[in-house]
């Protein structure tokens, strides 16, 4: 847990004059900031090299839809490349910086996480990301750099992550994890990209990086709004996302204001075990995806992706990935935000039955204070995922997963936002599974703090 303790001194140690967006848009001190793209008049297109604070949070989303390139605000990335809606909540803070736009972001959580059942158990965790951008308007486009540092590897990697009940994917001391989800890497992001704008209805969007993501499923969920609150990780994050940490990876894409089709070349390799390190390998696999953003308040996508042997353990196995995702956000109240997430993935290996993963995930914010959250999952694991015996290896398990939370906000803190959460888990297994489970509904839980950026602009 000292690693969390030294990340929050970091938070505290940003400037402090930031001012929060409630104040600069007259909500009370206790209430959520306003959503980017809410609240704010619409103004005239600027001209090009003119955009560094609208391409932070875009003015007037909600007020007109986004026509040009120009106009697409920074936040509509959500993890990688991928897109999430416009409307995004006040959850960072930015300082513009001699023609450079600054923004930090991030979240972390520490608490007691408890597995119940034969396999379960219980463990201490830190849990989290941070990540500061720094972004450029030019004449033609918009240069983007960014960092982002997971402390996970210090306060969730004891055994081989934290406990969580039907989680499979990676391995510990040579073995594939079951029942517990592995730490990220310390380098979860180190990229750099380039938007060129041929004209304001299209463009050019190129994406270079040692360690980041391909252009491969939805918004991975530790950056999901819809998953703010929850501190762990989906069941079908292998079906769906695991590809959001990936060493080396070049991407292209064509934009328009409401559409992307993006084309990726990466490693297709999951990270190994030491979590310090880049795991750089010439890239062997692909994918392509299409986002679109219709509105302020949705964005959707599908993807494929070929993964060339994947996992360490079994190299002469490799994986097609189908996803579909759509995301919707809105604002709630004078004071709060909902956001809802559902996704499905599909994976077909080598010689296997393909197997699919449903979820949807909802947060609800009511007031800046309260906060509830849930979380429904559908995943077929194979014998071999959950690693069970040789007999059952090849043999498919339908689970699910029902999560149920809490968050109380407190503050705001001057730049820092800390809340106190709660979260329970009713997993569902199969007859067959049950002798390995202890019963058909095992159930766990966690109770935790959690820190995140109140949001503001200096």
């Amino acid at each position: 847990m000292r690693t969390p303790l030294l990340f929050l001194g970091l938070l505290l140690a940003l400037p402090g004059e930031a001012q929060t967006q409630d104040s600069e848009h007259g909500h009370e001190a206790h209430g959520v900031p306003p959503a980017q793209g809410e609240h704010e008049a619409p103004g005239e297109p600027a001209a090009p090299g003119e955009h560094s604070t609208g391409h932070m949070g875009h003015a007037g989303a909600e007020a007109r839809e986004v026509q040009s390139l120009r106009d697409i605000p920074l936040m509509r990335r959500g993890s990688g490349t991928s897109w999430q809606p416009d409307l995004i909540p006040g959850s960072m803070l930015h300082w513009d910086v001699a023609g450079w736009g600054l923004m930090f972001q991030g979240v972390l959580f520490g608490g007691y996480d408890v597995q119940g059942g034969p396999r379960g158990d219980s463990a201490l965790a830190g849990i989290g990301w941070l990540m500061l951008m720094a972004n450029r308007e030019l004449p033609s486009g918009q240069f983007v750099a960014s960092v982002m540092l997971s402390p996970e590897p210090f306060t969730a990697g004891a055994d081989g992550g934290y406990p969580l009940l039907l989680q499979t994917g990676e391995t510990y001391n040579g073995e594939p994890l079951r029942d517990r989800q592995h730490p990220h890497d310390l380098f979860m992001e180190l990229a750099v990209s380039y938007s060129h704008y041929f004209s304001d209805t299209w463009g050019l969007m190129l994406y270079a990086a040692p360690a980041g993501e391909p252009a491969l499923g939805p918004v991975a969920f530790p950056h999901r709004v819809s998953a703010w609150y929850d501190p762990l990780a989906a069941l079908g994050h292998h079906w769906q996302d695991a590809t959001h940490i990936s060493f080396g990876v070049l991407t292209a894409g064509i934009l328009t204001p409401k559409a992307k089709l993006e084309v990726s070349w990466f490693n297709g390799r999951e990270p190994d075990e030491d979590r310090y390190d880049l795991d750089l390998r010439v890239p062997d696999s692909f994918s392509l995806r299409l986002s679109a953003n219709p509105t302020a308040r949705v964005s959707a996508q599908v993807s494929y992706g070929y993964l060339k042997s994947p996992e360490l353990l079994e190299p002469d196995v490799s994986v097609h990935r189908l996803t579909a995702s759509a995301t919707y956000h809105a604002r709630f109240g004078s004071n709060g935000f909902w956001a809802t997430t559902a996704v499905f993935g599909r994976n077909v290996e080598s010689e296997e039955v393909p197997t699919n993963a449903f979820l949807l995930e909802s947060s609800l914010d009511l007031d800046g204070h309260h906060v509830v959250f849930g979380r429904a999952e559908y995943v077929q694991k194979a014998g071999h995922d959950l690693v069970l015996s040789e007999a059952l290896e090849h043999s498919v398990f339908d689970v699910g997963n029902l999560v149920l939370g809490y968050v109380y906000n407190l503050g705001p803190f001057g730049p820092v936002r800390p809340g106190v959460g709660v979260r329970g888990a009713l997993s569902v297994v199969p007859e067959g599974l049950e002798p390995f489970y202890g019963s058909r509904t095992p159930v766990g839980g966690m109770v935790y703090l959690r820190l995140a950026p109140a949001g503001g602009h200096r």
